[in-house]
């Protein structure tokens, strides 16, 4: 028997309120939040000319939302690197499919990473925001088993309102991010 554990997206009300009373703010508005999610992949100079497909349709799966294409900004001779070539894939997330990309990448796919204890608190910067590494995309449901040659690292930016990293890592602690006891 399961319960009915109400989205992230609808609980971020009472989970605002709550941290509000924690950090000590009368203003609901003034309580940091979720800004944005990015997921970045970068491609790099693989041979096979079907790579860059596989990467852009992995992460459509994952996110289901289709990422852009980027570019090299400038040429490099020692690295054989053209202004233009693509070099990496990258989508911004925000509002349902952000809270929704959030509780699978918390519940979900970091459980199954091997050897996982938790989250550092140093991923957390200065300013608010949380860079996590990930090896292989292949712990996220979506991408099936069938394809396990072609795995690809990722880096998944979560961007908040916080203005500092105490009031961050409140805000991970409270909407439920595994983060290693300090």
């Amino acid at each position: 028997m399961t319960k009915n554990i109400p989205p992230l997206s609808v609980t971020m009300r009472d989970l605002r309120k709550e941290l509000a009373k924690e950090l000590g703010r009368d203003n609901l508005m003034a309580v940091p939040t979720l800004e944005k999610v990015v997921i970045s992949v970068g491609i790099g100079k693989n041979k096979d000319p079907k790579w860059k497909d596989h990467v852009i349709d992995r992460i459509t799966k994952i996110v289901g939302q289709k990422p852009l294409l980027k570019g090299a900004k400038k040429s490099i001779a020692s690295f054989k690197v053209r202004a233009g070539d693509p070099s990496g894939v990258v989508v911004t997330l925000r509002g349902k499919r952000m809270y929704e990309f959030v509780e699978k990448f918390f519940h979900v796919a970091l459980p199954r990473m091997r050897d996982f204890r938790g989250i550092p608190v140093k991923v957390i910067d200065a300013m608010g925001n949380c860079t996590i590494g990930i090896r292989e995309h292949t712990i996220f449901p979506e991408t099936g088993d069938e394809e396990i040659r072609n795995v690809f690292g990722l880096a998944v930016t979560i961007a908040t309102t916080a203005r500092n990293k105490k009031e961050a890592e409140a805000l991970f602690r409270k909407i439920g991010m595994p983060l290693r006891k300090a």
